[in-house]
């Protein structure tokens, strides 16, 4: 049985070092049972108190291991917060060290939603930032004071700064038209037109790069712009100066980001406890209830693993939790049951991809999740010589709100185009209406519908039909799936081979795909092709199962 009450996850330091706070992640279990405190041989009731934001914190000692109850914040969210503090408290140290050596420190603190007056200044020291006075030493002083400026404003002000660093360090339009103007004069002079050309692009690249590369420069640069960007993404959507500056930051990032650096490591229970917080707080899939559960995804029967770059030795880019099982899964319940029995990981057949997280917003755009399979799978076969099918057991979070956005349509009878008669048919009769129509709309916002057998097995061929044309036809402009999942596994090279029916029924299950999750398959020896079809061509590979469904 996997029983998890043995043993802690180690700190980062020895017995006696402190242990990062970590939050029960779960929504419908608000704390944890008393016997994953790990209490261990102590018998002094571990002491309770309220951390700065006033959550309950229970502390076992001598290990110093912290859980925290939850209060009315959202569990995941104050566990990603947490974090978030600790990383700018961190860079605030670190660059007031760097800020320190050439006496680079704010003269005094601003005001955190940065009025004009503290406008006006910061604009000086990005004008000062520019000019590049002294040596690097000087530079990076300069630099860090910018990035300690920014980290002391709310979002208000952080706000604030982008814009001015959108707007008032842009392309030069006048300079960029002066070099134009002359590289149309230079004519067939191949010297003239090439000393035009190198003027152009010079005019062409805004100042404000200059100062993103300069922050990137500092010590955990890389990571407070990954950060920023995240930001960036929130707040460009009404704002085309932001959107610009996010353009330029994206374009940057992808210059300074070489997968061929990534370092694919595992993780597992004896990893860092700062490391099992992270993947706790990082899990956007199947969010982690406890530490039991935690150890559960680590078992011998499971592989966890993680891309780390070396510009951000510390945090995971992305996160990938491995199954070792007989057979392709098909319900997710089954597959995270902690009172399961460990599988001999000797004996699996199958590598079932469950959880795959983006643990950075800021990194997205930037692909790397095909070399990442692809890593893991050679992992895998090297470590496991009976392993023959390596697949997903995957969500599909856009499912529903396609669904329901056709659903809603005006001015026409969607469902009579959704649904064949056989299946309204045999819908009215699972909702006792007799042979009267009734609204497939109506029946999916019946709270427990998939708790009521015969109304579950009248929903399941039309659901199964639709969302497979989800997942196959759908697409948005340029080609690609409308699901970002689907969109995600096929571009690596998949095929789209099983749904499953009420594989997933935990509320967000439920909400997001009506409880079905989806198999990609990953068949080795046509992986390239895949990709080659589907980058190419816009084609989605799908098994037999998948096309007579559409076929249906």
């Amino acid at each position: 049985m996997r029983s998890h009450a043995d043993t802690l996850p180690r700190t980062d330091k020895e017995i006696g070092g402190r242990a990062p706070s970590v939050r029960n992640t779960h929504p419908e279990s608000p704390t944890l049972p008393e016997a994953n405190l790990y209490t261990l041989s102590v018998t002094q009731r571990p002491a309770i108190y309220p951390d700065r934001r006033g959550h309950l914190i229970r502390s076992v000692f001598p290990w110093y291991f912290v859980m925290t109850e939850l209060t009315t914040l959202e569990p995941e969210i104050t566990t990603r917060a947490s974090l978030l503090d600790r990383t700018m408290q961190n860079l605030r140290e670190a660059w007031r060290e760097v800020a320190d050596w050439r006496g680079g420190l704010l003269s005094t603190t601003p005001n955190p939603n940065l009025p004009e007056k503290d406008a006006e200044s910061l604009k000086a020291q990005m004008r000062d930032c520019l000019e590049a006075r002294g040596g690097e030493v000087s530079a990076r002083a300069r630099a860090a004071n910018l990035g300690r400026f920014y980290l002391s404003l709310n979002a208000k002000g952080r706000k604030r700064f982008l814009k001015i660093l959108a707007t008032e360090f842009d392309i030069d339009r006048k300079a960029t038209d002066k070099a134009v103007a002359k590289l149309q004069q230079a004519g067939d002079n191949i010297e003239e037109r090439a000393k035009a050309e190198r003027a152009l692009r010079q005019a062409l690249q805004p100042p404000r790069g200059r100062l993103l590369a300069q922050l990137n420069a500092l010590p955990e640069g890389f990571h407070f712009l990954v950060d920023l960007r995240a930001e960036l993404l929130e707040w460009r959507k009404d704002d085309p100066a932001l959107a610009a500056l996010e353009r330029d930051l994206l374009s940057l990032l992808v210059s300074w980001f070489d997968v061929g650096f990534l370092e694919l490591r595992r993780i597992t229970w004896d990893s860092p406890a700062s490391l099992l917080e992270k993947m706790i707080a990082y899990e956007a899939v199947h969010p982690i209830k406890s530490w039991d559960d935690l150890k559960n995804r680590l078992s011998s029967d499971r592989r966890c693993f993680a891309f780390f770059h070396p510009r951000m030795a510390n945090e995971p880019l992305i996160i990938v939790q491995v199954a070792l099982v007989h057979g392709i899964a098909d319900n997710v319940h089954t597959l995270l049951d902690e009172a399961a029995p460990v599988l001999d990981p000797s004996t699996a057949d199958t590598a079932i991809f469950y959880s795959i997280s983006n643990a950075h917003e800021g990194l997205s755009g930037i692909s790397f999740g095909n070399f990442l399979i692809k890593r893991v799978v050679d992992e895998l076969t090297h470590e496991f010589k009976n392993l023959k099918t390596f697949a997903t057991l995957s969500p599909i979070p856009g499912f529903r709100g396609w669904l329901d956005a056709k659903l809603n349509e005006p001015g026409k009878d969607i469902e009579a185009e959704l649904l064949t008669p056989t299946d309204r048919k045999a819908l009215a009769v699972a909702a006792n209406t007799g042979t009267e129509p009734v609204s497939l709309k109506t029946l999916l916002q019946t709270p427990d519908w998939s708790e009521q057998s015969d109304l579950a097995k009248a929903l399941k061929h039309p659901l199964q039909r639709l969302c497979a044309r989800y997942l196959a036809k759908e697409k948005r402009e340029g080609g690609t799936a409308r699901d970002r999942v689907a969109h995600f596994h096929l571009s690596n090279g998949s095929r789209i081979e099983r749904l499953n029916w009420l594989a997933d029924t935990s509320a967000k299950g439920i909400s997001q795909s009506a409880g079905m999750m989806v198999n990609y398959l990953y068949k080795l020896d046509d992986i390239e092709a895949n990709h080659e079809a589907y980058r190419g061509e816009g084609k989605v590979m799908t098994s037999s199962t998948i096309r007579s469904l559409l076929k249906s």
